[in-house]
């Protein structure tokens, strides 16, 4: 939840940063906005992402909390556009801290290989399902499990 919320923050900072400004007659003007308009989107995208991947490399997960409302307001993707980046830019990051975790010794094993068989189906079924789901149930579904994210941290 709280990720979510600091991601929406975030995103409109940017949106803010990257728009370019037009005088009347549809010429750009100032020179710094408009440098800034050129540069602040790839600032916004690169701080965005890091916020992204390090979420995910503390937390073990949420970084696709962020990616979303930053895909969505920065972007201006769709919502189901906007999910499936979220996914391709996870895994990069859940490569990385994987294997510094795996390294460090922290992951047993045991509990690693069926938990990752299960979350390979989870992914596929839920890959599939995405493009076939409402704009408005996969908006309500998102809600109801940050809701639920949050809920579960503050127990």
């Amino acid at each position: 939840m709280i990720s979510c919320n600091a991601g929406k923050i975030f995103a409109n900072s940017c949106k803010l940063i990257s728009e370019r400004k037009r005088s009347a007659d549809g010429t750009e003007r100032g020179g710094i906005a408009v440098f800034m308009a050129r540069k602040g989107k790839l600032f916004c995208r690169l701080l965005g992402g890091s916020a992204v991947g390090s979420a995910n490399g503390v937390f073990g997960g949420g970084g696709g909390m962020i990616a979303v409302p930053l895909l969505e307001r920065i972007e201006g993707r769709g919502e189901r556009q906007a999910h499936a980046t979220a996914i391709a830019l996870i895994l990069p990051a859940s490569l990385v801290s994987a294997a510094v975790y795996l390294w460090a010794g922290l992951v047993p094993w045991a509990v690693f290989l069926p938990v990752a068989l299960g979350v390979l189906a989870g992914g596929y079924l839920g890959a599939k399902l995405l493009p076939v789901l409402p704009p408005r149930a996969l908006s309500l579904l998102f809600a109801v499990l940050m809701l639920a994210a949050g809920g579960k941290a503050l127990l």
